[in-house]
């Protein structure tokens, strides 16, 4: 299999980062830093202390540290997507390549070496989608972000999943708001079971992984929903 190669429009940078041997290391250490400190305490300054470069070069490839966060969830849903019809394109039954979808989702499962990125840390990069993909859209300029498409590749994916619960139940009125839901708990439920392990049954101390548990119980929760 050839590699795997993600294509982002240029809406989302000012310059592509996929282009140049810089940008590529702006995107994977980056996702190490971000991993590392967290949206707030991220910047481009200690980005650029880690790749010894300078903001300026940084800058050059992304408006600001908010936009470099969208290009990462976007970069992230869309290898996703890519990896959910790889794995599922040849499953005709709708119930069962519903609950592969979620297992994929919520990582439940290795994937194969040939849906790897080059040059990127899933593991991180998924980390980094757990914690602070939230804040893509929570906030007061999601409206002006909206309509400039930014959030595209998040639909897109959450759209061709909801055609797989219109199969399943073409009667069920709220297959968008399920995916959606679906999305969200994904990553929120490993959060609260790294950090606030009371909001969920969620556990690290479980014989199944946090991801297999996850996936189990959107399994549950959406097949009782549909049914």
């Amino acid at each position: 299999m050839s590699t795997l190669n993600i294509v982002l429009g240029e809406r989302y940078f000012k310059k592509d980062p996929q282009s140049s041997d810089l940008g590529r290391k702006i995107v994977s250490d980056g996702i190490v830093v971000l991993d590392e400190l967290g949206f707030e305490e991220f910047t481009f300054k200690k980005l650029a202390e880690q790749i010894d470069s300078t903001e300026a070069s940084i800058y050059r490839y992304f408006k600001n540290k908010h936009k470099f966060l969208v290009y990462l969830s976007t970069y992230y849903w869309s290898w996703l997507e890519y990896v959910i019809e790889f794995e599922t394109h040849h499953i005709d039954d709708s119930i069962v390549k519903f609950k592969r979808i979620i297992g994929i989702i919520c990582h439940a499962e290795k994937f194969p070496d040939a849906l790897d990125l080059p040059g990127v840390n899933i593991s991180k990069l998924r980390s980094v989608i757990d914690k602070e993909s939230d804040k893509t859209y929570l906030n007061r300029q999601v409206d002006e972000i909206n309509s400039k498409g930014l959030f595209t590749g998040y639909k897109s994916l959450c759209a061709k999943i909801a055609s797989v619960v219109e199969q399943i139940n073409p009667e069920f009125q709220y297959p968008k708001a399920l995916v959606s839901m679906i999305m969200e708990a994904s990553h929120q439920q490993v959060f609260f079971a790294q950090h606030l392990p009371s909001l969920t049954e969620i556990s690290g101390i479980n014989e199944k992984s946090m991801e297999e548990q996850t996936a189990d119980f959107l399994c549950h929760t959406a097949m009782s929903s549909l049914n």
